[in-house]
């Protein structure tokens, strides 16, 4: 019996050691680089929440509204929810446009705010449709990628940062498959712009950095996506 529960407490102790070894190889908050560039964008990996991401547009992403979604267990903890630390920095706005109707979050769905001085650091936030979260798949995160780039653009910023938050609502989605179709979405509709001013159809200012937020156990995947999707891109 003694025997056991030295081996009880052996494997105990292991698996404590092992754990907080995992926790203490996390990237912090904060963490960044830039993991590649083409056509004079830079790319940022960033450890941050969009509520505290300053930036001159933040773009995150919700799904059509359900009951404590973002609240709610499978939804990410409290600590690690970006999205909850969006809509609490913004009194609840988030919530209630979603639960009101007022913005639906169906797949594609705009809605441009600009942050009260003191609530976010961004100078304007983004909001874009999920759709329905029981029917989500990754192939959409490129048109949300391409709408991100478009918006940019036209609003004439020459950064923004990006924030799927699809974690954060408990949806176990493809980390890497989902960072590359944000990229490459952005970057075919930058691409396009392109296109269009050499034909003389297009004016725009240009973007030099987008940033792409990531929680810290997403970092590492993130950014090899990341560096991967831009190599169509590189000349």
């Amino acid at each position: 019996m003694k025997t056991l529960k030295t081996s009880l407490t052996s494997l105990l102790l292991f698996v404590v050691v092992a754990v907080n070894a995992q926790v203490k190889e996390l990237p912090a908050v904060g963490t960044s680089a830039v993991v590649g560039k083409a056509n004079g964008i830079a790319v940022e990996v960033k450890v941050q929440g969009p509520s505290a991401q300053e930036t001159p547009l933040q773009i995150a992403c919700v799904f059509e509204y359900t009951e404590g979604d973002i609240t709610n267990p499978p939804a990410l903890p409290a600590p690690l929810n970006g999205m909850l630390h969006l809509d609490e920095a913004l009194h609840g706005i988030i919530t209630d446009l979603r639960k009101s109707g007022k913005f639906t979050g169906h797949a594609f769905e705009t809605l441009l705010i600009t942050p009260p001085t003191g609530t976010i650091k961004a100078k304007q936030l983004l909001l874009i449709g999920l759709g329905n979260r029981n029917t989500f798949n990754a192939d959409v995160m490129y048109t949300v990628g391409t709408i991100g780039m478009r918006e940019a653009l036209r609003l004439g910023v020459n950064a923004y940062s990006h924030a799927s938050d699809i974690k954060d609502a408990g949806i176990d989605s493809p980390t890497a498959e989902v960072a590359e179709n944000v990229i490459k979405g952005a970057f075919d509709a930058y691409n396009t712009q392109l296109h269009l001013k050499e034909k003389k159809m297009s004016v725009f200012k240009p973007v030099l950095k987008l940033t792409l937020l990531s929680g810290p156990a997403f970092y590492a995947p993130s950014s090899e996506a990341v560096k991967h999707a831009l190599t169509a891109y590189q000349q």
